[in-house]
């Protein structure tokens, strides 16, 4: 009997799953992918900054960049790069991640001050001891129009969206038998995926699954400046705020520290962090940012790994039908084609067929092995 195969979530990650599942030839089974929020209005995939970079310091990271471009470029990429900058305490963890790039096909540049404001003559190079510059393969794009890809085409091969919400699993031993949802329905299945994002772990608790994922909110301000910057790519500070442009506009955002990164923050934008972080460090690295005009923000949540800050892919260890592909703390939706395609090789052909994702199954986290990424913005 054909496989019916459950996802739950149906944002850029559980539809990529669901667009790759029914694309490849040798799957003749059933998809439903369950998404309590059609509208998206609270997915991470909506919410993002959406960028895609192939600056990682893991050769995993890299690697699921890579194939993940070629997507993005078919939405439209702004392929403006990302610049990392260093003070005199990053150089050598730069030019370390340099090497590592280098050796897996990165298009990357080191940079030096004044070859910085050579490119950049906006740039203020204070206190900036090199900077990486991202010189292809990398820049912005709309999230939004990338997950509403992988759905329309998941639709178009047969996919069922189900309206609703998953509220408990039932279990039989070492398999999951069906999802039961929020109006005391129940969807049988043979294959579980829980692509539930940053209430991932809610789900995994229904499979008795404690996964080191949550919610972490991330602001994102919108503003003008009396100016605009030319060639200006994804700029990565050295205080660790983030810039780019916007249309006519820039945004920037930045991570706050671990300690103060509490978990299922409401949804609510502090306008604080812009006036007293986030300004002060545009206006110091950009003359022309000292005079900008906030227009606007949002916030939306990082399905965080406070493991090892990257994503859990692959069957559990105890569950022989139960799939997961949490945890991307950020990159997930640049990393959603690579993941997509993975997830749906392993349940189809029992073992990855092009990139291979075993790194980051969950057998790490069992064995309290963590995937050390330096660059996590």
């Amino acid at each position: 009997m054909p496989p019916s195969v459950v996802i739950v979530g149906g944002g850029a990650i559980g539809s990529a799953i669901a667009y790759f599942l029914t694309r490849d030839p040798a799957f003749h089974g059933k998809v439903t992918v369950v998404e309590r929020d059609p509208t998206y209005r609270m997915a991470s995939s909506a919410l993002s900054a959406s960028s895609i970079r192939q600056q990682f310091s893991t050769p995993i990271n890299i690697a699921m960049s890579q194939f993940g471009v070629d997507f993005v470029r078919e939405i439209g990429l702004a392929e403006q790069g990302y610049l990392f900058l260093a003070g005199e305490h990053g150089v050598e963890r730069l030019r370390s991640n340099h090497a590592i790039q280098r050796e897996h096909g990165v298009d990357v540049a080191l940079l030096d001050p004044a070859a910085l404001r050579e490119r950049f003559p906006w740039l203020s190079t204070e206190g900036v001891s090199t900077g990486s510059l991202g010189l292809s393969g990398e820049g912005w794009f709309d999230g939004y129009l990338l997950l509403q890809l992988f759905r329309s085409r998941a639709l178009a091969q047969g996919v069922v969206y189900h309206h609703g919400e998953v509220t408990g699993m039932e279990i039989g031993g070492r398999l999951v038998r069906a999802v039961r949802l929020a109006d005391n329905s129940t969807i049988p299945l043979d294959i579980v995926i829980d692509a539930a994002g940053p209430w991932a772990a809610s789900v995994g608790a229904m499979l008795n699954v404690d996964l080191p994922v949550r919610a972490r909110r991330r602001c994102v301000y919108v503003f003008t400046a009396p100016g605009s910057l030319a060639r200006c790519p994804l700029v990565i500070d050295t205080s660790g705020v983030y810039f780019r442009p916007e249309g006519e506009s820039f945004i920037a955002g930045i991570s706050p520290p671990e300690e103060n990164d509490p978990d299922d923050l409401p949804l609510e934008v502090e306008r604080a962090t812009f006036e007293e972080i986030i300004w002060p460090a545009l206006a110091q690295r950009v003359p022309l940012f000292e005079r900008v005009k906030l227009r606007s923000s949002w916030a939306g949540y990082y399905e965080y790994n406070v493991f090892d800050h990257n994503g859990i892919v692959g069957v559990h260890p105890a569950l022989t039908n139960a799939y997961f592909a949490n945890g991307f703390s950020g990159h997930g939706l640049q990393h959603s084609p690579a993941v997509g395609r993975g997830v749906a090789e392993l349940i189809i052909h029992g073992a990855y067929r092009t990139l291979d994702l075993t790194v980051l199954s969950f057998e790490r986290i069992v064995r309290r092995e963590p995937i050390v990424e330096i660059n996590v913005i």
